[in-house]
């Protein structure tokens, strides 16, 4: 059913609008979050639920619901205040459905949850921390890393502590924001911080243990690092096994204020180290291009050759160093 058929199934409802609420699918459809489904979830009280006369079944959770037609009801309220209204009728909001959909965890909503999730953040970048703030956790770390693919230079990770209710508007991922918003930001982010950690893994390092393991090891050090010991760290993307509780967010920098916070404190670090290098080696432009395999940069390679800070390990540059052995 597309909207259109799910209004007309509501409007021929023999129940009073007034005594339940749309829930999941149908909800989704008519706040215009996907297409169309092909059943109508219902929630009301138990009270009401007691005088509807549908046939009785088992619903997911294993609790009595009603069905009827393309209609399913059960006997549960949502909060009042995650209710939106349309023509109406009483829809749950984005949220309330993402927070079902997480708890029912049916393998074909999982690209579904994965859109909630980044809608219900894009709207409001505290919700983790919200959610961990609500079960009595304070000390809440945000951990990022940046600079993985580059040639040249480490890869540096950030943990940083927020205070309660901390705000700053237009905080994100760092890769979305100039320079100029960055160390502004980078700056208030450390006068407010409870505390901040960095790690910076050498590329040395890299070329030893390849990217993926170095990126692991910089978020080690930035926790261990960090003057306050976190409760509970919020990751992105990244797993970590730690003694510490996590949580692994995949787009983890839009969607929790404490990532961005972290990828812009890793981000600035990496540039300013980047920036000292351009001054030593203005010819591969580190400057504007962070030691990324930009045009020029592998231009620059073919012709002044590489420096001790490049990746060994990286496509370009092993390439240039396996010519240079063939040449010999």
């Amino acid at each position: 059913m597309t909207k259109e058929g799910i209004f007309q199934k509501l409007d021929s409802l023999n129940l009073d609008k007034k005594e339940y609420i749309i829930i999941s699918e149908a909800s989704l459809v008519c706040q215009d979050v996907i297409d169309e489904t092909g059943d109508i979830d219902l929630a009301c009280s138990e009270e009401y639920y007691q005088n509807i006369s549908w046939d009785v079944d088992t619903g997911y959770f294993g609790t009595d619901i009603k069905k009827y037609d393309c209609f399913e009801i059960g006997p549960n309220f949502y909060d009042k205040d995650q209710v939106v209204v349309i023509d109406g009728y009483r829809f749950a909001d984005i949220l309330s459905t993402y927070e079902l959909k997480k708890l029912e965890n049916k393998p074909r909503d999982k690209k579904l949850i994965q859109k909630l999730e980044l809608m219900v953040c894009s709207r409001d970048n505290y919700y983790f921390e919200r959610k961990l703030r609500n079960q009595g956790i304070t000390l809440i770390a945000g951990v990022d890393e940046v600079g993985r693919g580059p040639l040249v230079g480490p890869v540096v990770a950030a943990c940083v502590i927020l205070p309660d209710h901390f705000s700053l508007d237009g905080l994100t991922d760092s890769k979305k924001l100039s320079e100029k918003k960055r160390e502004f930001y980078y700056d208030e982010i450390m006068r407010q911080a409870v505390a901040v950690g960095v790690g910076i893994i050498s590329e040395k390092k890299i070329d030893e243990v390849n990217i993926y393991e170095a990126t692991k090891l910089a978020m080690k050090e930035a926790i261990r690092n960090c003057s306050v010991q976190p409760e509970h760290i919020l990751i992105d993307a990244m797993p970590l096994s730690l003694d510490i509780p996590t949580t692994s967010i995949i787009k983890g920098d839009f969607k929790s204020i404490t990532i961005s916070a972290a990828s812009v404190i890793a981000k600035v670090t990496r540039d300013r180290m980047l920036d000292e290098l351009d001054k030593k080696y203005p010819m591969y432009d580190f400057k504007d291009n962070k030691g990324y395999p930009t045009k020029k940069h592998l231009e620059a390679i073919e012709k002044y050759g590489i420096i001790e800070e490049h990746r060994r390990s990286y496509g370009p540059v092993r390439d240039y160093l396996e010519k240079q052995l063939t040449f010999f």
